[in-house]
């Protein structure tokens, strides 16, 4: 009796870890309906031109943005933790794609779109398997300075690549300044009619956002698009259009390829995971936050991962957290994970039922929306900002857009990484430090920094250092150095050096065989090396012999407060010293 009883208690805690939205469905709330239908129905009226139109941008068949449309949906809305975000496409996912492939796929379709379907399984079998490892934190890897200049990138350079197709003349393509230059020598060249049906469904499309936010402007514009096509008989004029969409459901091909070619496709998907996880992380947590609950990044991984496995079975291409989709759903009041299902069913009976109106959408018409989706991309705001707060990360965020447009997306990617390191080794490797003095006052009593408390009593013979930040291979060095510095600048001879070592977290071999020299060096000197509040934690990464070694070579110079330091430091020449209380590697 007592195993009936439990057990499905078992199964709601299971399907609650590894099923969240699953387990959050069993408790749906029957007045939510009215509110998940209209939000579902909108994000559909979303979704589906821009899958439509992202397929362009990906180089892909119209279909197969439908596909990446749809698939994903279903899937996250029984994996993810998020009640309001929708996946599907995304610009700067999309632009990667085509970065990555185009190259390999040395300009064969059915080549390119083998390759795709690889890469959008590997994509989500990485997301998996970080998910799993529990890898949520990789989000933090870019800073936001680095992000906003990279989607700056990706948005100018998606931009550039539909001006022809807006304009209405020949592309060769090429790299950013290159279509740039060929926008300029080629308006002598522009097809009228595009010309006048993009810039007209380009300020339709303007003026519905602004004017009407709540209605599906893309939706609009992509009616209007093919209206105008059909009544006034553009596509005889050499306005292009989509041209055939097959319906039904895709059919799942899988190619082998040489292993240097997986090799290559290995690292475009993690660059596409690394980039994609941190855009639909932030666009998660900005509406759980409004919505005021929760969001688990790891969760979120497994969930990203199941939605492009299925999407590259379903022959789409990688997808993540769409903001603008999400918004929609927000705005509309959606409450819970049916309005993924409702948006993609929604969608497959268009792909099943209603596929030949969306032959005569025009080209110009989809790259307005395109171009006003990647606008959106661009903050402007962000760089005033950090104009205005640090002109050091505004710089990084500028070079980080100037990669992304004249080294390409996934170099630029690339690039965004090494940056971050370079910004973390660099705060890592030169912290900020500090010589401490006693202060006393109401709310300042104990042992502060004299730069700020220049009041500060300190001890003659004594130096009390604080180094705030951890003590690895790359930043030891900078510890030694500034300690000399602040003997050297001391007014009396030091004695004893005490290093406050709360802000240390973690200590590596290097540093502490290097901080073992140093201790050897300075007491050569007549000069006793102490620390206080050193954490019991730091042993943990070395074998308890070798620390218990090294806390006899360094004898009773460990004290659990700066305070018991200074009172030794005090009673040096009595003959009792206080015991070691901390252990040191």
């Amino acid at each position: 009796m007592s195993d009936r009883s439990e057990n499905p208690g078992g199964v709601r805690h299971l399907i609650r870890r590894c099923a969240p939205g699953l387990e959050a469905l069993s408790r749906y709330q029957h007045a939510w309906l009215p509110d998940d239908l209209a939000a579902g129905l909108s994000v559909a009226a979303i979704a589906l031109p821009v899958g439509i139109a992202y397929a362009e941008l990906a180089g892909v068949p119209t279909v197969v943005g439908m596909y990446s449309a749809i698939f994903p949906l279903l899937v996250y809305a029984l994996f993810g933790s998020s009640r309001q975000l929708m996946v599907g496409p995304d610009a700067a996912t999309c632009i990667m794609v085509a970065a990555s492939l185009g190259a390999l796929a040395g300009g064969d379709p059915e080549k390119y779109l083998a390759m795709m379907v690889v890469l959008t399984l590997m994509t989500g079998t990485l997301y998996v398997v970080a998910g799993i490892a529990r890898l949520g934190f990789i989000a933090n890897f870019l800073s936001q300075p680095v992000l906003i200049g990279f989607l700056n990138g990706i948005a100018l350079l998606i931009i550039a690549g539909q001006l022809s197709k807006l304009f209405g003349y020949a592309s060769e393509g090429g790299a950013f300044e290159a279509k740039v230059l060929e926008f300029g020598s080629s308006i002598a060249l522009f097809h009228f009619p595009t010309l006048m049906l993009g810039l007209g469904l380009l300020v339709l499309l303007l003026l519905l956002r602004r004017f009407a936010p709540k209605l599906p402007a893309a939706l609009f514009v992509v009616v209007a698009g093919i209206v105008a096509v059909l009544v006034l008989g553009l596509e005889e004029m050499g306005v292009e259009v989509l041209g055939e969409v097959p319906a039904g459901l895709p059919t799942f091909h899988f190619a082998i390829f040489d292993r240097e070619t997986y090799r290559e496709l290995l690292g475009d998907a993690a660059a596409l995971m690394l980039i994609s996880f941190t855009s639909g992380i932030l666009t998660a947590k900005s509406f759980a936050r409004r919505n005021r609950y929760d969001i688990d990044a790891n969760q979120e991984m497994i969930a990203f991962g199941a939605a492009n496995v299925v999407t590259g079975l379903a022959q789409g291409f990688p997808v993540t957290g769409a903001d603008s989709r999400t918004a929609v759903n927000d705005a509309m009041g959606g409450k819970s994970q049916l309005v993924g299902f409702v948006a993609a069913g929604t969608m497959l009976i268009i792909l099943f039922f209603l596929t030949g109106p969306l032959a005569h959408v025009p080209q110009a018409g989809l790259a307005a929306v395109i171009m006003v989706s990647a606008a959106g991309l661009i903050d402007i705001a962000s760089l005033r900002e950090l104009f205005a707060i640090s002109r050091r990360e505004l710089l990084l965020s500028l070079v980080t857009t100037l990669g992304v447009l004249f080294l390409g997306a996934l170099k630029g990617v690339f690039l965004a990484v090494i940056l971050t390191f370079l910004w973390l080794l660099r705060v890592g490797s030169w912290p900020h430090d500090a010589i401490l003095g006693r202060t006393k006052g109401t709310g300042v009593r104990g042992f502060h920094s004299l730069q700020d408390y220049p009041q500060g009593t300190t001890y003659p013979g004594l130096l009390i250092y604080r180094f705030d930040s951890d003590l690895l291979f790359y930043n030891i060095d900078y510890f030694r150095q500034r300690v000399r510095e602040a003997m050297a600048a001391a007014e009396t001879p030091v004695e004893w050096i005490v290093v406050d070592a709360s802000p240390i977290n973690v200590l590596d071999l290097t540093a502490a065989q290097k901080i073992r020299e140093f201790r050897e060096d300075l007491a050569a000197q007549g000069v006793v090396l102490a620390y206080a509040r050193m954490k019991q934690s730091l042993n943990r990464f070395f074998v308890s012999a070798w620390v218990t070694e090294q806390r006899h070579a360094m004898g009773p110079r460990d004290f659990p407060t700066v305070g018991a330091a200074v009172k030794a430091f005090r009673n040096r020449n009595k003959a009792a010293t206080p015991s070691s209380t901390a252990p040191q590697a």
